[in-house]
């Protein structure tokens, strides 16, 4: 029963109320207490007290100590236990009405251990205590203790609220959510109700909070306390940057807050009608809102669509946002400053409506925004520099770093720049030519230091560094700028993309030297910069990007800031020169002692910045010095430049005493210099006069380079640390050997004597170890660098044949001992002593022990397959010594492959190529003796390719080298089914599944078969015929090419495109010259494939049998996916595969005979005759004209397709109709046309009739073509006469309509179509045509679009030119668009957008913020309902559904009556809450509306307690006098009864309503579902109300 009903009993039948009460306090507390029973005995406390009645202090007391206190102690207001928060509650409401009879020193206690508790909570949130003090369990009791005591403690005594404000403060600021919100929406406000505080003295104190870490705790509290009025707070600056901040804000509800205040500052002012203005506290303060009384009618619309256009942004659906867009321009327009000075409207607020559309999920929404920000020409805008910039490099930057945004929009090619690059130059250019110079240099170092701040992919930084690049000059950045812009290289640095990374840094070196001021920087500075950008991927010599920085150096020569430690300059001296000495100078500098002590290697940084400014000072000597002069003197500027390196490299053998430091370095600078000093992609040097100069010189020190590392490898290397140098020297070696290579027999001699010293003092070494004896660790290191120096001896062997080192003895003997040494020998770990902590005895730690051993052992590999490579064979007494290998024979080959399946096993993956290299040689020599031996190598190296999935760089040699392995061309050649061609099948298909994600994959693979089987070279027509008779056993592999092109994810299709766009650029990007092309991208599967088959000429048996299976199997595969019940959409899989297939056999048409042809034309007609996208339509239409034309004879069958048939449907008879258009290429080779014409007329004729419209233009347009045709020819006969007139005046009546209506424009269209207006199926015959005009023409996505540019490049690996033209040779497709006679859907155009109508209406979700303050504490609000979410108390609607059974009608029920402000809904049971149908449909409503349970046998007395308390009972139900709704006027106390799904109100309730209302029907059905019969009542009231209130609904 109802807490009221029984204390109104008790008062009236119970005896006196004094005497009740301790009775009733027993029966509060003889079993648990719950929230009824404590509320009916504070309801009797609160009736004695309005009936003056006394009550004992001692009795109080107890209460309130004994009962209430330690209860409230225990209680938690968990979420999940509703009865514990009613419970907290009610003992509250107790405890107040106790300390309001008791004396005051109750209230005392109470409030002061609430105060200590709250401090105690406050300090250890804050860091200040290590736990709160021991009281209440739970924080949120205090809070709500304190909100019931306070106001009466403040009555008693105002001073304190002083004392509990701070505290509030701090529970705010520090303290958890639910803590912190109900501090700030039910305490503070309590506070400023009942004392003398207000909104001032709160907001003194809280302004002083970190900034902008607390603005979501600020706007909590401030727009929980908004309502007690905060005019005075509306002209602080520092509010209104709290309310931008947070409309900005992450959290959702933040914005809220923040958007809620802004709406009331607007209401209010309106309201007011008053001027006013912010507080500026400086000169760099803006006014962000003010008010004029006399536009307030304007400023009130501005700020509404403000408003509108925030709360839209809180959706993440595209089309709900794009309508807003013009508004946010005309909003911005309105900031422009008139002729006064004075905007309506300050900037800023846009820019924060902006930054919301940058923070969208939907990037769609996001890039919308974007464009919108770009496309405005933000020059015009009273947006003031400093605070624009702020937003470019801020949140701008932020949403330029997402990838998907540079997407090409559908009207761009593949291969453009995207829409979004072009804008950011365009808004780049325009900001920096419309700023004062003053301010160009904080924001373009802002700029480069933002991005320096952030990690970057690889697209994103690319263009932005474009962007950069097209900033005009402008002398801005100093060493700061340049040290920003090696932290954005260092960020560039990490992304995987090779191309992409190197563009990056030549628009990032671009920009630099764009935008640095060289008044403020050194040489030294530059020099440091250019050293962070690599050589092989971006500043390589020989480049368009090298001309450029030596043309800037020397521009600007004299003007760069002199170095802190330089001398004066010479007069005729360049500054770069200078610098350039200096530095090789300081460079070669050693100190003694740093030189004799130095274990580890330079650092390589050092070497590569002399080494490029070396040669960056020579050409620019070169290229502006006529003699190449230095300065007044006789001696080249190089040399200049090397001379204290050359000084170095001659005393390397002869000075004793040499730093051991400074040979390290002279030799890194060497090797750093022979590097750099090639120009890429350059076959001739012989002109390149710093290079020759360069090489001059240093030949003059190679005796002397030779002979020290001889010496050094050979006998002075002795610690692990020594090995670095080992790598060192012979990476020196390699360049010296490549530079003498080309020098002529003296220079020639010097590497004989070399190698031979070399080679014989390593194979002493290595054959001195095999004695068993324990070696010590200079020993074992003795061993690394001979096996190391051998290897290489074996590369320049190899590498080098026109050094003939293979005719030296030495090189004989090395031979002869690999073939001997015994396979995988690794090397044992060095002795360790424990009290060296593991240490090696050099010092060096023990654990980098492995990876010597396994570089011993690939360097063992390195030398066994040169002589594998070489066959040397053994004599025969040293074969009887060694059971390893002799020759190159069966026998001896299975020992050496079971050695390599055991190095496979050893070596780690990144190490085996040259073991891969040696299976490549024996396993076609053993699979037949040894198959399943290979098999399992095979496997072994498979799974070494699949380990280095992950490593870039190891992955692709290494699967280079298994390719070349598993499809040798005699394993390819194996016909017969066994466990060998088993494995290679698995292979392949192995391949392909990882293709599906890794791209390049199978380029590899169909790479090596083409150039297997058609080989290129001077062997190429030898080898011929032999190489391609294995092609045929693989024909699946190659329709599997043809076919190729896995639909990948947007984003690998974005860098595909941007690969694309850099590729295109061609010279005038340098990293398309730096770095390698890996052609990865997976179209050059199938172009790889298409190239190899324009190579094949028919009249070879063997490429005539090839591709006639080829055309058979692909034709099988067309008429597979023809019965697949795959969707066949466009773009899907099935028609990329099918038009892919017709591509394919287009091309291999010219190379078919008629007698294959005869055996397939049924086939082809078969596949026209079934639906087909466009593009597959257009292509079979192509090929039956070609075939038609080469072979007249099938022109007889093709007439037959015509015949009637009800299956053919109307693609299919269109197709054929589409053929006739040509007829005269058709028709070409035959001289006697006109029995074929005259068939065609009467084929055509009647289908001019036809039902269908498609199929009569397509008639048409045949007729009107076979007519010209008929007229060309001057066709006779009696038939013609009689038909001449009629198909005369058919045609000119079909051209007299063609301007009218829908029927003529399609008219039109199909006659504009390129198909029959332009296309030459013979003329237009290319790869190009095929593979690119057609897919783009035919609404193909661009991803099948292959151009003729990269034909080309593949085509130049083959030996014989292309059977058919690569390039299209007539012009007439350049300038095609994609048309159809159908009208085509346009996809939305960002441009349109802007020429809307201003107000075009927008969707909105409604939120009402007079009625609702988004600040209050969820979890209190669940407590009491009826004053959740700061709902006003003046709506006096309840709505009662305890008769409706179904969980969906109550859940939208639950929705509406939150909606519509009803104070409660009543249902019959309150667990149907939790239920998910109600749920699904109220859509957490129940969380913000009070849900009281009566069931329906209670209905009667909760009805008649509602009229007792003055509301109106009304049934919604059609009685004999029920009142229309349409003329009803509800009364402001409402109860609505809604009647049950099938019975309605029954009977017996009827009778204790006060009225019904129907609602007027004019239909047939007699009633409405009862949640619609609910809904629309409700929204009548409401309407009702609200007109009352004079508020327009």
């Amino acid at each position: 029963m109802e807490p009221r009903l029984v204390v109104d009993l008790l008062l009236r039948l119970g005896p006196e109320p004094p005497k009740m009460l301790p009775e009733l306090c027993r029966w509060c507390w003889e079993a648990e207490p719950d929230a009824g029973r404590v509320e009916t005995l504070r309801l009797l406390l609160d009736e004695l007290e309005a009936r003056g009645l006394g009550l004992e202090w001692r009795g109080l007391r107890g209460l309130a100590e004994e009962r209430c206190l330690p209860l409230l102690r225990a209680v938690r207001l968990e979420e999940e236990a509703a009865a514990g928060r009613r419970l907290a509650l009610a003992l509250c409401r107790l405890l107040l009405a106790c300390c309001r009879l008791a004396p005051p020193e109750l209230l005392e206690r109470a409030a002061a251990s609430c105060l200590r508790e709250l401090r105690a909570y406050t300090e250890q949130r804050s860091g200040a205590a290590s736990s709160p003090g021991p009281g209440y369990s739970d924080i949120r009791v205090v809070v709500e203790v304190l909100v019931k005591l306070w106001p009466l403690v403040l009555e008693r005594d105002p001073g304190t609220g002083e004392l509990l404000l701070p505290l509030a403060l701090t529970a705010v600021r520090v303290g958890e959510d639910s803590v912190a919100a109900g501090v700030a929406s039910r305490l503070i406000p309590a506070l400023l109700e009942q004392g003398s505080l207000t909104m001032r003295d709160v907001w003194d104190r809280v302004r002083r909070w970190e900034f902008p870490g607390s603005v979501s705790r600020l706007l909590l509290l401030l727009s929980s306390l908004s309502p007690s009025g905060s005019l005075d707070l509306w002209t602080c600056t520092e509010f209104w940057k709290v309310v931008q901040t947070g409309l900005v804000h992450t959290d959702n509800t933040t914005r809220k807050r923040a958007l809620y205040l802004l709406n009331r500052a607007v209401d209010v002012s309106n309201a007011l009608e008053r001027d006013f203005a912010l507080e500026c506290q400086s000169e760099y303060d803006s006014c962000l809102f003010w008010w004029l009384g006399e536009k307030s009618k304007q400023l009130v619309q501005l700020w509404e669509n403000y408003i509108l256009i925030m709360e839209t942004l809180e959706e993440n659906q595209v089309h709900v946002i794009r309508p807003i867009l013009p508004r946010l321009k005309s909003l911005m327009d309105t900031t422009v400053s008139n002729e006064k000075g004075n905007s309506l409207f300050h900037p800023s607020w846009l820019l924060c409506a902006y930054k919301r559309m940058f923070q969208n999920e939907n990037k769609t929404v996001m890039k919308e925004g974007l464009f919108h920000f770009l496309d405005l020409d933000v020059t015009k805008y009273s947006i003031r520099t400093q605070e624009l910039s702020d937003f470019i490099c801020g949140p701008v930057m932020d949403a330029l770093s997402e990838s998907m945004l540079y997407s090409r929009s559908p009207d761009q090619i593949i291969g453009s720049c995207p829409v979004l690059a072009v804008k950011l130059q365009t808004l780049f250019v325009d900001f920096m030519e419309n700023m004062p110079e003053e301010f160009k240099g904080d924001f373009l170092t802002k700029l480069i230091k933002s991005m320096a701040t952030k990690h970057w992919c690889a697209i994103p930084i690319l263009f932005i560094s474009q962007a950069l690049e097209h900033i005009p000059s402008c002398k801005t950045w100093g060493v700061e700028g340049l040290h920003a812009l090696r932290e954005v290289l260092r960020c560039t640095l990490t992304n995987h993309q090779v191309l992409l990374r190197g563009a990056t840094q030549c628009y990032l070196l671009q920009a630099a030297m764009h935008l640095t001021n060289v008044e403020l920087v050194m040489i030294s500075d530059i020099s440091s910069f250019l050293a962070s950008i690599r050589t092989e991927e971006a500043l390589s010599r020989g480049t368009k990007l090298w001309t450029e920085v030596c043309e800037w150096l020397y521009s600007n020569d004299r003007s760069f800031r002199c170095e802190d430690s330089a001398t004066e300059l010479h007069l005729k001296r360049p500054a770069l020169s200078t610098f350039v000495q200096n530095i090789v100078e300081q460079y070669m500098k050693v100190p003694v002692a740093d030189g004799e002590n130095a274990s580890y290697l330079p650092d390589w940084f050092e070497a590569q910045l002399v080494a490029r400014m070396i040669l960056l000072a020579a050409d620019v000597e070169e290229q502006h010095c006529a003699e190449g002069a230095l300065y007044a003197g006789e001696q080249n500027a190089l040399a200049w430049f090397l001379r204290p390196l050359l000084d170095a490299l001659t005393k390397l053998n002869t000075h004793a005493y040499l730093p051991l430091l400074k040979a390290d370095k002279s030799l890194q600078l060497l090797l750093k210099l022979l590097e750099m000093s090639i120009p890429k992609h350059n076959a001739t040097t012989s002109k390149d006069r710093v290079l020759n100069v360069l090489q001059e010189h240093i030949m003059s020190s190679v005796e002397h380079v030779l002979e020290y590392t001889l010496r050094r490898l050979t006998s002075e290397l002795q610690t692990v640390l020594d090995l670095d140098r080992c790598s060192l020297y012979l990476a020196v070696l390699s360049d010296m050997a490549k530079i003498l290579s080309t020098g002529g027999p003296v220079r020639g001699s010097w590497m004989w004597r070399f190698i031979s010293s070399l080679t014989q003092t390593s194979i002493r070494h290595l054959q001195a170890a095999n004695d068993g004896e324990i070696l010590n660790l200079r020993r074992q290191i003795q061993l690394v660098a001979a096996r190391a120096s051998l290897a290489w001896v074996c590369r320049m062997t190899a590498q080098y044949p026109e050094l003939q080192l293979d005719s030296l003895d030495a090189v004989k003997a090395l031979g002869k001992f690999i073939l001997i040494s015994p396979f995988n020998h690794n090397l044992e770990k060095p002795f360790c002593s424990n009290k060296n902590n593991g240490l090696l005895e050099d010092g060096s730690s023990a654990q980098g022990w492995g990876k010597v051993s396994t570089q011993y052992v690939h360097d063992q590999w390195v030398c066994i397959y040169f002589i594998l490579n070489k066959s040397v064979p053994l004599p025969e007494s040293a074969a009887k010594k060694s059971c390893e290998l002799s020759s190159l024979s069966v026998e001896n080959a299975a020992p050496t492959l079971h050695a390599c399946i055991e190095a496979l096993n050893i070596v780690p993956a990144d190490q085996v190529l040259p073991i891969l290299q040696c299976m490549k040689i024996l396993v076609p020599k053993l699979y037949r003796s040894e198959e399943s031996l290979c098999v399992k190598s095979l496997d072994l190296a498979w799974k070494v390719v699949v380990d280095l999935n992950s490593n870039q760089q190891r992955f692709w040699p290494t699967l280079s080298a298994f390719v070349h392995i598993a499809f040798h061309h005699q394993l390819l050649g194996i016909a017969e089914e066994c466990p060998m061609r088993v494995k290679v099948k698995e292979i392949i298909s192995k391949l392909l599944k990882i293709s599906e994600t890794k791209t390049g994959v199978f380029n590899i693979l169909i790479s090596h078969c083409c150039q297997t089987w058609l080989p290129t070279g001077s062997a190429a027509n030898d080898s011929l015929q032999d190489s391609f008779t294995s092609a045929e056993n693989h024909v699946d592999l190659f329709v599997e090419a043809c076919l190729f092109g896995p639909v990948f994810r947007k984003d690998q299709r974005l860098i595909q495109d941007v690969h694309t766009y850099i590729e295109l650029l061609g010279d005038d990007c340098a990293a398309n010259k730096a770095s390698a092309n890996e052609n990865r991208d997976d179209q050059f599967v199938r172009i790889w494939a298409i190239n190899f088959l324009c190579q094949l000429n028919g009249s070879n048996l063997l490429h005539k049998k090839f591709m006639e299976i080829l055309v058979s199997k692909l034709l099988e595969k067309d008429e597979e996916l023809r019965d697949t019940k795959g969707r066949y959409y466009v773009n899907s899989m099935i028609h990329r595969l099918k038009n892919r297939i017709w591509q394919t056999l287009l091309m291999l048409l010219p190379q078919l005979d008629q007698v294959f042809l005869s055996g397939i034309v049924e086939t082809v007609f078969s596949s026209a005759l079934s639906d087909n996208q466009a593009s597959v339509k257009y292509l079979i239409e192509w090929f039956i004209i070609l075939v038609l034309q080469k072979c007249p004879e099938f022109i007889d069958s093709f007439w037959r397709c015509f015949s009637y048939n009800p299956e053919n449907s109307k693609t299919s008879i269109c197709t054929f109709l589409a053929i006739l258009v040509h007829i005269d290429v058709m028709l070409k080779n035959i001289s006697q046309k006109d029995q074929y014409l005259k068939k065609a007329l009467s084929v055509i004729l009647p289908w001019c009739l036809n039902h269908n419209f498609s199929v009569r233009l397509y008639a048409l347009l045949a007729l009107q073509k076979v007519w010209e045709a008929c007229l060309l020819s001057k066709l006779e006969g009696e038939e013609l006469k009689f038909l001449e007139p009629i198909i005369e005046s058919y045609l000119e009546q079909v051209g007299q309509k063609q301007t009218m209506g829908n029927a003529g424009r399609n008219w039109q269209r199909i006659q504009d179509h390129f198909f029959f207006r332009n296309f030459q199926p013979v003329e237009d015959y290319s790869l190009e045509t095929i593979f690119y005009t057609f897919p783009s023409l035919s609404d193909v996505i661009e991803d099948e679009w292959i151009p003729g540019w990269k034909f080309s490049r593949v085509m130049d690996h083959f030996s014989f030119s292309s059977s058919i033209h690569v390039f299209n040779l007539r012009n007439q497709f350049r300038d095609m668009k994609p048309t159809d006679w159908v009208q085509q859907d346009k996809g939305y155009c960002l441009s349109d957008l802007d020429q809307d109508a201003e107000w075009t209406d927008v969707q909105k979700k409604i939120m009402p913020w007079k009625n609702n303050i988004p600040d209050q504490d969820l979890e209190l609000l669940r407590q009491e309902r009826a004053t959740m979410f700061g709902r006003s108390s003046s709506s006096s609607l309840i709505v009662v559904a305890s008769l409706i059974d179904k969980s969906t009608n109550l859940g939208g029920l639950c929705r509406t009556s939150e909606i519509f402000g009803a104070s409660a809904l009543v249902v019959s049971n309150i667990h149907c809450v939790n239920d998910k149908q109600f749920q699904a449909l109220s859509v957490s409503a129940e969380q913000w509306l009070t849900v009281i349970e009566v069931r329906p046998d209670q209905l009667v007395d909760y009805l008649q307690q509602k009229k007792t308390e003055g509301h109106t009972i009304i049934g919604v139900e059609q009685t004999a006098n029920s009142q229309d709704l349409a003329h009803y006027s509800f009364p402001d106390k409402t109860l609505l009864l809604l009647g049950n799904e099938r019975e309605g109100i029954p009977a017996n309730l009827i009778q204790h309503l006060d009225v019904c209302v129907e609602i007027p029907q004019c239909g047939i059905i007699r009633s409405l579902n009862v949640h619609v019969s609910g809904a629309l009542l409700m929204w009548e009231y409401t309407r009702q109300q609200m007109m009352k209130q004079g508020v327009r609904p």
